[in-house]
């Protein structure tokens, strides 16, 4: 890697001042970063040490009156959490899933919510749309780790935060500190899908810092259930999470949101609207898992998506409802 300057410092506001600074990165657990800095696909003039700001880490709060994460919280923290895993079992799930237990005592939460793609196209230094001579490296090549939705553009990554998913589900909101203050938005709202190589797909600028993460109270029922290619260390292939509001044994409200689908984390609204009023049974989430996949367009070599995007959100419905009939 290239040789930068390294600053450590101990409050938000240093942080945000040295954030600012042109080919600046910012550096946590490093289980992202530092793979990008060997490989050449990030070269920073400055890497900002965030380990030493005690206010981004820690958990408050519980199931009943909603959590606060700081965004340098490990994931073991969240592992271990007992509010975590009775209040939003979809967050945790999906926590337990990442890497192994040496990642999760290394990466934080906000590590995981604004990593880069893990494209080989843009590891490779072809750059986040994967263009070469005016046309498109992952249409014409090894794309079976692609996207299937949102792919008429040129933007064909999948977004790679599997905790974003869930946190999308459970309509938890972000905390952005900058120059300018605090802003505060949806937890959907740090991505977007890059129209150009200027473009990036994350909303958080220069100079702004992801400081925590705000989960309202559990109410209802909520799951996450992924498909790997093995149960060692492995990303999802594809993961949903769900989250119900419930009246009775109907639904009254839903969040349907799928990982590994599409360049932003993908929210299933025809899925949520074939549940809608209706008790979740085995008929229900499969009709749900169906019309989740309506629209869905994969490229050359990755419809078998697809088919794990209907079980990955068939499956996530009835284990929220505690129907985990493929267990037994």
């Amino acid at each position: 890697m290239n040789a930068f300057e390294f600053a450590a410092p101990t409050s938000v506001e240093d942080a945000v001042k040295l954030l600012g600074a042109p080919d600046t990165a910012a550096l946590s657990g490093g289980t992202d970063l530092l793979g990008r800095l060997k490989d050449y696909v990030a070269s920073p003039k400055r890497v900002v040490y965030l380990k030493d700001i005690k206010p981004l880490g820690g958990i408050s709060g519980d199931a009943a009156s909603g959590l606060t994460i700081g965004a340098g919280t490990n994931l073991v923290q969240l592992v271990e959490s007992k509010a975590v895993k009775e209040g939003y079992p979809a967050l945790w799930q999906s926590t337990l899933e990442v890497g192994t237990p040496q990642i999760r005592n290394m990466a934080t939460l906000g590590g995981n919510l604004l990593q880069r793609p893990r494209c080989w196209y843009y590891h490779a230094g072809n750059g986040l749309l994967a263009m070469k001579d005016g046309k498109s490296l992952v249409r014409e090549g090894d794309n079976r780790y692609h996207a299937i939705f949102m792919t008429s553009g040129d933007a064909l990554f999948v977004s790679p935060s599997s905790l974003a998913v869930p946190l999308i589900a459970l309509e938890a909101k972000a905390v952005v500190a900058g120059p300018k203050g605090e802003r505060t938005v949806p937890v959907e709202e740090l991505y977007q899908v890059p129209k150009s190589e200027a473009d990036r797909e994350l909303t958080v600028a220069p100079g702004e810092l992801l400081t925590k993460i705000m989960i309202p109270p559990a109410r209802g029922k909520n799951a996450s259930y992924e498909v790997r290619q093995k149960q060692a260390h492995d990303w999802p292939l594809v993961m949903a999470s769900v989250n119900l509001r419930m009246d009775g044994e109907n639904v009254a409200s839903s969040r349907v949101v799928v990982y590994g689908v599409a360049p932003v984390p993908y929210r299933c609204e025809a899925a949520e609207k074939a549940v809608a009023g209706k008790g979740i049974t085995v008929e229900v989430a499969t009709a749900a898992g169906a019309a989740a996949v309506a629209g869905a367009a994969p490229l050359s070599m990755n419809a078998y998506k697809v088919a794990l995007t209907r079980t990955a959100v068939k499956r996530a419905l009835l284990a929220a409802a505690d129907k985990r009939y493929w267990e037994f």
